[in-house]
């Protein structure tokens, strides 16, 4: 297995005194102190290290500690007084096992009888661990073939359902909403690595499938906060790391409610809906099927597997409790209000993303990888019919509130694309926002293979980038009007138009290009035949 994450120079064991570290502190300057490590340029490595008291200040409710502290080492201490300082851990996962194979099992449907592994109360900070989306079926390696022939049957892979109770130990009800907070969030140590990809047309497809109808993969390395991938060299950029999918059970009533209407969808929207003639992707919908499915503590094989199995919604699309929302600003002091449809809600979480751009257009299109959650909850006695309106014929058509936290990427400088409502083949639509978004990133792909990106690099790179998508226009008929703007800095060398001639210098030709497949298929490719390069 490869080794991720820093080399750890200086360790540190809290319950030992400074003098009895297994590499000795100190606390003076002076030329003559022996260095106790050494590192090589390039190296990402670790220093751990003590309070700056040696863990002479406590977190007891006393100022005895400061009051009698070494006045040569304490000048001025400011203790803030908080327990449990670490958050309790009640889901973990081992990378070791398989998805099924863990000590709590996962699950990968949306259902109000898949039962809760664990229990917390309202005030509690909590860690939840997950694997990434795939359960781990994707690979760093120089190959993309496990991108093409996924099952995705299978994902996404959740951890929980948890229950939620108050201080006094009551669960939340229905008709409550639910508070959850995310204190911190990270890769899994020891595996600080990610994916981006782009699904065969056949097996998933993608925003841009028929652009792009073959598999194809970058694999991406964590420094601290910033991400690189030699797939894709001359980018670096900050992660926004987030969880793509939080959300609560579903009543059955719920339930009952999306598999009917995904259902009228699938068996009837290609030839009711026009926007399909656009956007390629398939199927239309995922409907419930037991292949690939995983409902946690409910034994496989049993009479009441084979029933839910057979009704549980799978995880794609976010829906009315929350789910796969993909949010990319959704990180730490975030805040999401869930409504609440079954007794204890069942929260559950996972997709975890290092970065992702708005739309994750790739469809596999953020930075997917394993990580952790810490969470607190609260819940909101009476909240959905006090905050939520229902926008559908019953009180349960409603949708979550999302608070974003104070913490994102600092960019001054944007280059940003523009796409309207008017196919590649010239036809007009009439205020399309999604033909539009779709304009706009074929325009920014075109633009960045000016500058030694292959089109595939550039697909995956909008699709996990911190880039921002918006709808600007959705009322001068007939076009509706999309963007994405793109942060310069992430890039090594200039990409604004210049008047000079573009790039300066010699072209800048990027090596190595994202592993890729073959497409097998037979569905028509969509062409742009004015582009200034071919895919």
């Amino acid at each position: 297995m490869a080794q991720y994450g820093p080399t750890v120079m200086i360790p540190i064991d809290v319950k030992k005194k400074p003098r009895e570290q297994k590499v000795p502190l100190h606390n003076r300057w002076h030329p003559d102190i022996p260095p106790v490590a050494e590192a090589a340029v390039g190296d990402v490595f670790r220093v751990e290290m003590v309070d700056f008291s040696g863990g002479g200040i406590t977190k007891e409710y006393s100022a005895n500690d400061i009051k009698f502290a070494d006045p040569f080492i304490s000048i001025l201490i400011i203790e803030f007084m908080m327990a449990p300082l670490t958050p309790k851990l009640v889901v973990s996962v081992d990378l070791k096992n398989k998805s099924w194979q863990q000590k709590l099992p996962l699950h990968n449907r949306w259902h109000p009888l898949i039962p809760a592994v664990a229990e917390v109360k309202t005030g509690e900070v909590f860690r939840v661990e997950m694997v990434d989306w795939t359960g781990g079926a994707i690979k760093d390696d120089h190959s993309a073939l496990d991108v093409k022939f996924i099952d995705l049957s299978s994902v996404h892979y959740l951890s929980g359902p948890i229950r939620i109770v108050d201080k006094d130990g009551i669960p939340a009800k229905p008709g409550d909403l639910l508070v959850v907070e995310i204190c911190n969030l990270g890769p899994l140590p020891g595996d600080e690595w990610g994916f981006t990809a782009t699904f065969d047309r056949e097996n998933g497809g993608g925003f841009l499938t028929d652009h792009f109808p073959a598999a194809t993969k970058a694999i991406w390395y964590f420094e601290g906060i910033y991400a690189y991938s030699p797939h894709i060299p001359g980018v670096r950029f900050p992660g926004l790391t987030h969880p793509g999918i939080v959300g609560t059970a579903p009543s059955m009533e719920l339930l009952n409610i999306w598999n009917e209407r995904e259902r009228q969808l699938v068996e009837n929207g290609v030839e009711s809906l026009k926007l399909c003639e656009v956007v390629h992707q398939r199927p239309m919908a995922s409907l419930p099927t037991p292949k690939g499915c995983v409902l946690g503590k409910i034994q496989e094989g049993t009479p009441e597997w084979e029933k839910i199995a057979r009704e549980a919604a799978r995880t794609i699309p976010g829906r009315e409790n929350g789910g796969n929302c993909d949010i990319k600003n959704l990180s730490r002091g975030s805040k999401i209000y869930l409504p609440v449809f079954v007794e204890g809600a069942n929260l559950s979480t996972g997709d975890m993303h290092f970065s992702q751009g708005d739309g994750e257009v790739s469809f596999c299109g953020a930075i997917e990888m394993s990580g952790f959650l810490d969470l607190k909850c609260e819940i909101i006695r009476g909240g959905m019919k006090e905050y939520l309106t229902p926008m559908g014929p019953t009180p349960l058509h409603v949708n979550p509130i999302f608070e974003i936290g104070p913490v994102e990427p600092r960019f001054s400088e944007w280059l940003v694309f523009e796409g309207i409502s008017v196919d590649e083949s010239g036809r007009q639509h009439y205020l399309d926002a999604t033909v539009a978004y779709k304009r706009a990133v074929l325009n920014a792909i075109d633009y960045l293979s000016k500058f030694g990106y292959s089109k595939e690099q550039a697909y995956l790179l909008l699709s996990c980038c911190p880039c921002e998508g918006r709808i600007s226009g959705i009322v001068d008929a007939p076009n509706a009007m999309a963007t994405l703007a793109i942060p310069t800095a992430i890039f090594d060398q200039d990409i604004r138009p210049k008047a000079s001639k573009v790039p300066i210098g010699p072209r800048v030709v990027r090596k190595p290009d994202v592993l890729k497949c073959s497409y097998d298929g037979n569905l028509p490719t969509t062409t742009n035949l004015s582009s200034s390069s071919t895919s």
